[in-house]
């Protein structure tokens, strides 16, 4: 396809520069480092053009920092979701001046309330207002959830906050493994009728770890979020390197492009790139 294609969402880590934890259930196969590198000749055989790359820490200082750094020297790095703060609006603000001041492609925040024992985390008045803010410096929240509760808050925030662009992670964790459907089928309905959310198709940490890629078995969920969301409010995504438990980036990428295949040229396209670029201003 003659486009201009962007994975929306990927990694990169090294070890001997900070500590990571991970579930039991991945064991050792993330012990290593995942750099620029390794994942150029992916996307080059992809024909992948452009990504953008996500935070895995939560810290100031540090990770983010580096990430805008290294959006600077490797070309196809379009775009950085870091951390910020959040709980801390005073801090959230300091952070969002300090790191656009730092040059680089910030584009937005992420954090992983799929860890937060408190469902309700993101509908703290300390976060809430730290999401006001990042709706005013024109950056997205890309949110995790991974159950009903937390997606519950999802659909709060963006209830609240209509100015806020809202990028809902590897489908809104739907229920492959046990091959359900309710209720996240019914959660993304009532997402979809937020204008302010999007949603990338792709698949989180917690299903792969314990399943094997299957475009066949991705397609139902993933034709649900189509219907809905309509292909101007979804973005694919990898999740490299994490995708790797279940799946190498080239079966990941022709898998996606499969699920999509049946849709029209521009409607793929926007799947395929245009709306990551819109979303994130790329």
């Amino acid at each position: 396809m003659d486009q201009d294609m962007i994975d929306a969402h990927h990694h990169f880590w090294w070890t001997g520069r900070h500590a990571y934890t991970w579930p039991d259930l991945v064991g050792d196969r993330f012990a290593r480092d995942f750099t620029p590198d390794d994942l150029r000749p992916e996307l080059a055989r992809a024909g992948v053009k452009g990504t953008v790359l996500i935070q895995v820490l939560h810290q100031v200082g540090g990770e983010t920092e580096e990430c805008l750094d290294l959006s600077k020297e490797v070309d196809f790095v379009r775009g950085v979701v870091g951390w910020l703060p959040l709980a801390d609006p005073a801090a959230t603000s300091g952070a969002i001046e300090r790191l656009s001041a730092r040059g680089g492609k910030l584009v937005g925040a992420r954090h992983l309330i799929s860890n937060e024992p408190d469902p309700r985390w993101l509908l703290q008045d300390g976060v809430l207002e730290s999401l006001k803010l990042l709706a005013a410096a024109k950056l997205a929240f890309d949110a995790i959830p991974v159950n009903t509760a937390q997606f519950e808050s999802v659909l709060e925030v963006a209830r609240q906050l209509p100015e806020l662009k809202i990028v809902i992670n590897h489908l809104g964790r739907p229920p492959l493994p046990e091959q359900g459907w309710e209720p996240w089928a019914t959660q993304i309905a009532r997402a979809a009728e937020h204008r302010n959310v999007s949603m990338k198709l792709s698949i989180g940490l917690d299903i792969i770890m314990r399943w094997r890629w299957s475009t066949d078995a991705v397609r139902r969920y993933s034709d649900h979020v189509l219907d809905l969301f309509s292909p101007d409010r979804v973005m694919a995504a990898s999740n490299w390197p994490v995708i790797l438990l279940g799946a190498s980036y080239a079966e990941t990428w022709n898998g996606i492009t499969d699920l999509v295949a049946e849709l029209s040229a521009d409607e793929r396209r926007a799947v395929l790139g245009a709306t990551a670029k819109r979303v994130y201003g790329l």
